[in-house]
């Protein structure tokens, strides 16, 4: 299959770029990011395109190696942070992008399937348990609004015109490469020689760790996913398990290796929800199982990140 990653450069398009590569797929890829051809092809990238998706630049893909079979969405804003200061660049990020890739499938590639790569983050804050994909939506920041509208333009086209879409929703996504967030954050304060760290919140605030190598298989089981033409069908990829704030905590200090403290302020910031854990029963009728427990994963992304840093990168 020809594969388009749009955001393929970023943490999660480079896992799923390799994965699919590994499975025989021709994966393209655009977005933003300078990425050298060698660097590039060890992600299994075969082509790269560094600019903003839009008409002219993917039709100059479509012209290197031919329309696609499939589109990953990646491309979108993807800090709560940065969309509260700059709305309007977070808009055009995740929104104005969307749109413009459906219409030039519409045009261009109308037989290609569009997955579009969402968050919990349109859930908002106020749930508890498990969250279906049918429960109430409460975005609190432009970040879940924005993605909100993007899963809206994706049914729109779907219903409008019959282009094959489907809305993956993540949790809280980590691995090797992501660097920014609490594992991240941890590490690099911990290799600065601090011996105790203050963290914000209580520690208590419950999310549904997904590791990135389990992320890219329920991505592509996608691809071949059966529905009804003109539906979209919106998935959480989340597995279930409701893992604590201090509980992480506590597995990247126990593969640390020097010890060090952590307290919490006790003090969330606006709009922080106290639990963001998905009712992942449909991904798992659909025959998807998650294979790495998240001991496993932190203990292998604290493992990535030193040798990340002796290796001076």
């Amino acid at each position: 299959m020809r594969i388009w990653i749009t955001g393929t450069h970023g943490f999660i398009g480079r896992h799923l770029a390799a994965w699919l590569s590994r499975q025989g797929h021709e994966v393209a890829g655009i977005g933003h990011g300078a990425w050298p051809q060698s660097e590039a092809a060890a992600w299994g990238v075969r082509r790269w395109l560094n600019g903003e998706i839009h008409s002219s630049n993917l039709q100059q893909l479509a012209r290197e190696g031919g329309a696609p079979d499939h589109v990953f969405h990646l491309a979108g804003g993807s800090s709560v942070g940065a969309a509260i200061a700059n709305p309007r660049e977070d808009f055009t990020r995740t929104v104005a992008t969307t749109a413009e890739l459906l219409e030039w499938m519409r045009l261009e590639a109308p037989k290609a399937r569009i997955i579009a790569v969402s968050s919990a983050a349109v859930y908002g804050s106020g749930h508890s348990g498990h969250i279906r994909e049918d429960q109430t939506h409460r975005p609190f920041s432009p970040y879940g609004y924005h993605k909100l509208m993007m899963e809206n333009l994706c049914r729109s086209y779907a219903a409008s015109y019959g282009l094959s879409a489907v809305v993956l929703r993540l949790f809280s996504v980590y691995g090797s490469w992501l660097k920014k967030q609490l594992l991240w954050d941890m590490c690099s304060r911990l290799s600065s020689n601090k011996d105790e760290l203050k963290l914000g919140g209580t520690g208590e605030e419950l999310r549904d760790w997904t590791d990135v190598r389990d992320v890219v298989r329920a991505l592509e089981l996608m691809m071949d996913f059966s529905f009804d033409s003109g539906a979209t069908p919106i998935i959480n990829a989340g597995s279930g398990n409701a893992t604590s704030v201090s509980r992480i905590v506590e597995l990247v200090l126990k593969c640390w290796p020097t010890a060090a403290g952590v307290t919490f302020s006790g003090e969330s910031r606006p709009g922080d929800p106290y639990s963001l854990v998905a009712d992942g029963s449909m991904l798992q009728a659909m025959g998807f199982r998650w294979n790495i427990p998240v001991d496993t994963g932190v203990h292998d992304f604290v493992q990535w990140y030193l040798q990340y840093s002796r290796s001076g990168v």
